[in-house]
């Protein structure tokens, strides 16, 4: 939906995954759209360059987030919100939800 105007579609599901889940990292969000690792990386490294994005080191993985010190970050997040506004709302749910532990054996989800 933003391509044409981001350049890039995996740059729109750069941001929509950073925006909906607050911070990820590149082999989650490559998984997540079932798309090339490398592509996510070019895309997050760009975005950090120009100050879009920022990321910490946990260990041995990076993680991003939105940079909030962007100057145009609130009209981005308005942007990133009126995008996801337009998903499905099966598409909006999986996004959204950010389930880090694993869950009991058996358990219901």
């Amino acid at each position: 939906m933003l391509e044409p105007l981001l350049g890039s579609v995996n740059r729109e599901k750069v941001l929509l995954y950073l925006y909906g889940r607050k911070e990820g990292y590149a082999r989650e969000m490559a998984a997540y759209f079932k798309t090339d690792l490398s592509q996510i990386q070019k895309q997050l490294e760009r975005m950090e360059q120009g100050g879009v994005l920022f990321s910490r080191k946990v260990g041995k993985t990076r993680l991003y987030g939105l940079n909030p010190r962007y100057p145009f970050i609130s009209e981005l997040k308005a942007l990133l919100n009126k995008t996801i506004s337009f998903l499905s709302e099966k598409e909006r749910e999986s996004l959204l939800i950010n389930r880090k532990r694993p869950t009991r054996a058996g358990k219901p989800l």
